[in-house]
């Protein structure tokens, strides 16, 4: 039997997904959490779950921070990014930060299932499209997406930057100095070619990178 802990902020992701493993005799849902502060909780109460079904954007800390958190703290836990996010490179991120698997929300309940067995029993999990796109990547670089170049800090600035943060705001969320931020910012913008924060906004939009609003 594979015990889950579902990390989700959206109530009706949870009663959807509790509703399709109801339907498996080999998965159990044993605990949810609402939010990053919630997932390290229910951690600590109760470390063995033998997989983690993780969103990628909740209150709080989330994302690849989150994901690197957890992968610190319990480094013998699988954790499953089920994620709104389909882009590829968001996709590679999470795996780089320590997740076993990533699939989209979109994606069909067989494609729910056999992510969460495989990861659970140890193997890795990429949504089969984004597999494709993250092979294209890799064999031909010279068509890669711009912010694939950023580095995990600069692509989390941009994150922040997308959703109305201030450079000041987001140097006290980071823990980091204003000027650490701007030196990010100014990085990222040369990487992308993009001259203001709308622009961010516009490719961060037209890639599906970010909820913006979040």
């Amino acid at each position: 039997m594979i015990s889950l802990l579902i990390a989700d902020d959206h109530a009706i992701v949870r009663e959807g997904i509790n509703k399709i493993l109801a339907l498996t005799s080999d998965i159990k849902v044993k605990a949810e959490a609402v939010d990053g502060l919630d997932v390290m909780q229910r951690l600590k109460t109760r470390a063995d779950f033998d997989l983690l079904l993780l969103d990628l954007t909740m209150p709080g800390v989330s994302g690849i921070d989150l994901i690197t958190q957890i992968k610190t703290a319990y480094p013998r836990l699988p954790m499953l990014v089920f994620s709104m996010h389909n882009e590829s490179q968001v996709a590679s991120r999470a795996i780089k930060a320590g997740a076993s698997g990533f699939i989209s929300k979109d994606s069909d309940p067989e494609v729910l299932l056999e992510a969460i067995r495989r990861v659970a029993g140890g193997g890795k999990y990429i949504d089969p499209v984004m597999a494709e796109q993250l092979a294209f990547d890799v064999l031909l670089p010279e068509q890669r997406a711009p912010h694939s170049l950023l580095s995990e800090r600069e692509f989390e600035v941009f994150g922040l930057l997308v959703n109305g943060k201030r450079v000041n705001e987001i140097a006290e969320q980071l823990h980091i100095s204003n000027k650490t931020v701007s030196t990010h910012k100014l990085n990222l913008m040369v990487k992308m070619k993009l001259n203001s924060t709308a622009d961010l906004v516009h490719y961060a939009v037209a890639h599906n990178l970010f909820p913006i609003g979040a």
